[in-house]
Formats: C-alpha cells, structure tokens, sequence
C-alpha cells in the first residue's frame, strides 16, 4: 500500500555529509532525480553543512541527529555514517517515525540488523540499504546469462578483490569501527553472488591473517585483518568463497569468477568471457556488459513509498550479506564452521 501520493510529497535527508566520495551529495542527487525532495542534512562538521547549503540552496541543516528527529518534517533518512555507527542511528530514526536507508553494510552483525527489522516492523516503517550495485551491468548480465544455462548447474562462486599495500589511516582501516577488511567491498561481492547463487546458505567457515600490516597504522591492536576469507556452503550444495586481501601481489583479473558443470563465465566491470565445452572442443567468447541502472535504487524506493511497488533491497536481503560475514568473523575467531540462522 502506498504511503505517500506522489513521489514529490517524500521530504528525504541525509546523516552524514562528510567529505569522502561525496556520498552525501550523490544520494540526495539520486533521491532527488528520483523525484523525492532534498529537505535536511544532519552533519558534526560545519565547514562540510556549509558546503551542503551550496550544493543545495535553502536545505534545512542540523548539528546533530536529534536536532533534525526534533525539528524537521523529513519523512525518509539516508544514513552515511561509519559502519559501526548503522544500527543506532538507524534504530533512533526509526522509533521517530521515519523511514530509513543505510549505507551499505548494513550493519556489522546479525544482532544488529535483527534489532532494526525489529523496529521497522514495530512501526510499520520502509527500512533498506543502499545496495545500488544490484543494479550494475556487470552483475545483471551475469545474472542473465548464467539464468539460461549457459554454464549448466552453479557449483563454485568465487569472489575476490585483492592486492599489495599498506591501508589507508582512517577508519576503515579500524576493524571496530568498519566491521574488518571482508565488509567494505565484500558485502557487494557477496550480494552480487546470492543473486546468482538462488539458494540457502547452510554454513560459513571463516579465515583471517592479522599484524603485517598493524604496527604501521595509527589503529595498531584494531587494524583491520590484512586478509579475510570465506567459504560458504548452499544448501543447494554450491559453494561460495570470498578473499578481500591488502597482502597478494598478484590480485586478480576479476571480481567473481562462477563455475558450473557446462562451463565457466568470469565477471569483471566492462566485460566478461564465458568458457563452455564442445565435445573434446573448448570455447572461450568476450561480451561486454550492460549499462549500469544503480539510479534504480532510490527510484524503486520511491516508486514502493508512493505507488506501492515491491520494494527490491528488503531489509531481509540486505540481512543475508552480513549475517555471512558475521559468522565469518566469528568462525576466525572459534576455528570452525558457523551454521547459519538466516539462508
């Protein structure tokens, strides 16, 4: 059921407008090409709500969270925030009555995340995640191709992103602070692989090498692991592996790599090769991927808030990313497999 008339009648703000990536301006600029209206930015730096008021003449700013819940009648939330900070201040908007998208991850763990499905579904409130690569070319034309078969049944996923050098100082170098090295970009690998995977997960096991890197940074006893990895097994009885590194030289040519009982495709951004058998005969064919619609996101969330559409990024979904990457911190930590709660 649609809560609002048209998409214009949604007053959308951000938390955050930090200086990093702009995130701040890119999300209004989305909700606004959306058709949703840039109404509040809340912000602990001055000089960065000054550069707010010029990037949007007359939007209202606030020095604080409660400040803007108090004052302001902004009706939707983007929290751009640092990951340890998503549960809280998610929560906070929430129990005031608004709506709620948070910059991916999600969150840090499942407790988290449970506890602001919680309080959604308390208020009767739209709570997502600003997985806007959903929607990115690459993803969608793997998702196409192997869907009709073209690699017969999936048995491997192989994410990574990896390579050779020291972390930045700042915090999401701080495995506190971020989640650790496996959550920046591998909440993205991971829920571009479920969308292909289609299955269950059942169990994570989890692995992690910490301190080369540690003395050298300002965070030293919390510094990110120099590499996380992940096997994760579906019920369907694929697997899954996830390796985010700042120790491998050699990286690699592709984000993910999926392999299947006719063939093989690799993933990368521009294009991909799809490797199938001929008899004794392998073929090996380069495509290039779809335009990118990661503008998508906040259409859809405007078009499920005034029209009633399906909202695509459940806070459900956005749950299953980190929930793996949980009981992968966790299984580092016990040396053994964690059964998982959430498929």
């Amino acid at each position: 059921m649609a809560l609002f008339k048209k998409a214009s009648d949604i007053k959308v703000g951000v938390i955050g407008y930090g200086g990093a990536f702009n995130m701040g301006r890119h999300h209004l600029n989305e909700m606004k090409q959306a058709g949703m209206v840039p109404t509040a930015v809340a912000e602990i730096d001055k000089d960065r709500l000054k550069v707010a008021t010029q990037d949007f003449p007359g939007i209202e700013t606030y020095t604080s969270v409660a400040e803007m819940l108090k004052k302001s009648r902004v009706n939707l939330l983007a929290i751009i925030t640092p990951h340890n900070t998503h549960a809280d201040l998610a929560i906070q908007c929430l129990k005031a009555g608004r709506h709620v998208v948070c910059e991916k991850p999600f969150a840090i763990t499942t407790a988290e995340c449970d506890a602001m499905i919680a309080e959604a579904r308390k208020h009767k409130l739209v709570l997502s995640t600003y997985h806007n690569r959903h929607w990115d070319g690459c993803i969608m034309e793997a998702v196409d191709i192997i869907g009709k078969g073209a690699i017969g049944e999936v048995v491997r996923i192989e994410c990574h992103m990896a390579s050779w050098g020291k972390p930045g100082d700042w915090w999401r170098t701080s495995k506190s602070i971020s989640g650790g090295v496996l959550y920046d970009w591998g909440v993205h690998l991971l829920e571009y692989a479920l969308q292909v995977a289609r299955s269950e997960v059942s169990e994570v096991m989890g692995f992690a090498h910490y301190g080369f890197w540690a003395d050298q940074t300002k965070w030293k006893k919390d510094t990110n692991e120099d590499e996380g990895f992940a096997v994760i097994r579906f019920k369907s009885g694929a697997m899954a592996t996830l390796c985010i590194s700042n120790i491998a030289s050699k990286g690699y040519e592709s984000w993910l790599d999926f392999s299947g009982t006719k063939g093989s495709y690799i993933m990368r951004w521009n294009d991909y090769d799809l490797i199938t058998h001929d008899g004794d005969k392998t073929v090996r064919t380069t495509g290039r991927n779809r335009q990118g619609e990661s503008s998508k996101l906040y259409q859809n969330i405007a078009d499920h808030l005034s029209k009633g559409t399906k909202l695509v990024i459940t806070p459900e979904w956005a749950r299953r990313p980190i929930h793996i990457l949980d009981l992968a911190n966790q299984s580092a930590k016990l040396g053994r497999a964690m059964k998982a709660k959430y498929g």
